[in-house]
């Protein structure tokens, strides 16, 4: 079965231009084209795509806001943010939006089919170049007095007094308790969270490939996330991250 795929942007000529690209594989199908956020959840509860190419600045509803009310329906379909914008803000928005990816509109047609492909079988992707600054981003807010993941995502207000690194680590050993999570599955987050792939944690923790999938799925299901990003998202707001 093929990957049904909704393009979003404003400018008629990209969206040909993705179009021809991703048409070109068997396995994946352009189902619809809208021009701006509000014609693409019209189209997305009508033609029920797999994945979303969405397009940041747009008129009468950009594609950060399109997102949000897209996920906010309950759709199934995961969204690649496609943008010009090199910036921490783009990434940012897009992430707390629910986005599974990001990928630079200067990336070639065959990055733009793998990153369709890679969402549409349930995984999350970024660019590295990005996937090194939102962890460094993370990490830097963590370490910062005061400071934690969740303000460099949602601007909440830091703590008013700093834990010390005992209080620190028993706060997120109550969170991984809280959400369920089993030792194994909390290094496997862990890990995640430091950029590793599967195969590096499956050297890491000695165990098979499958091993690590399963406890990727579990980190996922118990924490809520919607995928590998939003779970190293959550572990950075909770707490354990690790060091």
């Amino acid at each position: 079965m093929s990957l049904r795929v909704l393009l979003v942007d404003d400018q008629p000529l990209i969206r040909v231009g993705f179009a021809t690209i991703l048409t070109s594989q068997e396995d994946i199908e352009v189902v619809g084209e809208a021009g701006d956020g509000a014609q693409a959840l019209d189209l997305a509860a009508a033609l029920h795509p797999d994945v979303v190419c969405m397009d940041v600045q747009m008129p009468r509803m950009d594609g950060i806001e399109a997102t949000r009310r897209l996920l906010a329906t309950g759709s199934r379909a995961v969204v690649l943010i496609l943008t010009t914008f090199d910036t921490d803000e783009a990434l940012f928005a897009a992430l707390s939006a629910g986005a599974s990816g990001f990928l630079l509109k200067s990336a070639g047609p065959e990055e733009l089919i793998e990153a369709v492909r890679v969402l549409g079988r349930g995984d999350a992707l970024l660019d590295p170049l990005v996937t090194r600054r939102v962890l460094e981003r993370m990490a830097g807010a963590s370490d910062e007095p005061g400071g934690s993941a969740a303000s460099s995502c949602s601007e909440l207000p830091a703590p008013e007094t700093e834990a010390t690194p005992a209080e620190q680590d028993r706060r997120g050993a109550d969170e991984l308790d809280r959400a369920g999570l089993t030792a194994r599955e909390a290094e496997a987050l862990r890990a995640m969270a430091r950029g590793l792939s599967n195969d590096e944690i499956a050297q890491q923790l000695v165990v098979g490939r499958a091993t690590v999938k399963t406890h990727v799925s579990n980190v996922l299901l118990k924490t809520g996330a919607r995928d590998r990003v939003h779970a190293i998202i959550w572990a950075f707001e909770h707490g354990v991250a690790g060091g």
